[in-house]
């Protein structure tokens, strides 16, 4: 996920500390615990056995929900800054106090397409994650099949899981506890986490953050923009 930024981190003299999601990855596979309540403990874990400090959270898609929610439940002790980047926060589902917000029907037909054919589903989702089911020729073919082959080998349970995580959990009452300088990443051109309903709001309530919309941007835009994505990275880590 981060290969395009590790590099440029260490050469500007940051540690670089990416790690992967329980049943992601190397990470364990378990059956339970797909919630951000779990998720930010397993970062608090990662935080207090590396006693890291000063540290700077960049949270990307769902990952943007585990920094929010880190800082609601252990605050901002050992975080000098924050950043979140084609992040599903504050709230994506649709309510009645979110009318805004993307229809449930949605998140359930993910999950039932990954159910019914998770490889297939999974195909179609990387496409969409750079946009190369709209022509978008920035990361190549065999990027994208790569790609599709770290997600397939992710815990299928934790893939249905998570989809449910991100599309149903409401984070606007962490927002409040972001008391550090904050950057908000999106891309314009998001067709997974759309702007107008995560990082447009999310900057509007974390008072003071700075927003940083790439014209033109999919999803993974770490990955097709990775130029522009590591300078607003590296300016904003630096100011």
């Amino acid at each position: 996920m981060w290969e395009p930024q590790v590099p440029a981190l260490v050469e500007a003299g940051y540690r670089a500390i990416a790690y992967d999601r329980r049943g992601f990855g190397d990470s364990d596979k378990p059956w339970n615990g797909y919630d951000y309540d779990t998720f930010a403990a397993d970062l608090n874990t990662l935080m207090t056995t590396l006693d890291l400090r000063d540290v700077t959270l960049v949270g990307f898609s769902m990952g943007g929900g585990e920094v929010a929610r880190y800082l609601g439940r252990y605050r901002s002790e050992r975080v000098a800054k924050a950043v979140l980047t084609g992040a599903v926060t504050p709230f994506l589902l649709k309510t009645d106090d979110n009318p805004t917000g993307i229809d449930k029907s949605v998140f359930d037909g993910f999950v039932a397409s990954i159910k019914e054919d998770r490889i297939a589903f999974l195909d179609g989702f990387t496409k969409m994650f750079f946009n190369r089911n709209q022509g978008d020729t920035a990361v190549s073919d065999p990027a994208i099949a790569y790609n599709l082959m770290i997600a397939a080998f992710a815990s299928p349970r934790g893939t249905v899981e998570c989809v449910t995580a991100f599309g149903t959990t409401d984070f606007r009452p962490d927002m409040a506890a972001f008391d550090v300088p904050t950057l908000v990443i999106h891309g314009d051109a998001d067709q997974i986490v759309p702007f107008e309903v995560s990082g447009q709001v999310a900057h509007k309530l974390i008072g003071g953050s700075r927003l940083e919309v790439i014209p033109g941007a999919p999803h993974g835009f770490n990955a097709s923009h990775a130029g522009e994505f590591n300078r607003l990275l590296l300016e904003f880590m630096q100011s």
